[in-house]
């Protein structure tokens, strides 16, 4: 079975609380927990390129993890980031990688507050990176989405069909 890269950039996946101040913060990835928790047999590795909310991510940040993309020998790309601009960075990678199954994945809550929905996310990203063709897709919440074809509703708080090429179920 081949490797699986994680590519970390931060985002709500990461996010600490401060009980003093009431602040969130990042301190580590939690992506080793979290797979270590969901008892994952896949070859993973795990690779933090950054860990920022995605509202700071700069045009500087999006090209890094294009080029770690196209770096690394593993075909198959998971990505964590933050919600918030994560159809951004998968548009600037859709065009740029087509040879390689890449899948942006995230959280709305934070993993350290017990009820996130990260493991899920990660655990469904894992899936559909395994079994997707070459292309690049966001999955959140069991389902996964082409990257021309996805949003965040943020009155709902989920990710929605655009109507792009295709839409898994």
């Amino acid at each position: 079975m081949q490797a699986i890269r994680i590519l970390v950039t931060g985002g709500t996946f990461d996010k600490e609380y401060n009980e003093l101040t009431g602040e969130l913060f990042f301190q580590k990835t939690h992506a080793g927990d979290m797979l270590k928790l969901g008892r994952c047999l896949a070859p993973v590795e795990v690779e933090t390129l950054m860990m920022i909310d995605s509202l700071q991510m700069t045009d500087a940040d999006r090209a890094l993890i294009l080029e770690r993309c196209r770096a690394v020998a593993e075909t198959r790309i998971v990505i964590t980031h933050g919600t918030d601009t994560m159809e951004q960075t998968a548009a600037l990678l859709g065009p740029a990688i087509t040879d390689k199954t890449v899948v942006l994945t995230g959280a709305m809550i934070p993993y350290r507050f017990g009820s996130s929905d990260g493991m899920f996310n990660l655990g469904t990203a894992l899936g559909f990176v395994q079994t997707l063709g070459a292309g690049v897709y966001v999955a959140m919440n069991g389902r996964y989405f082409r990257w021309n074809g996805v949003r965040k509703n943020r009155e709902q708080g989920v990710f929605e069909d655009l109507g792009g090429d295709f839409e898994g179920e």
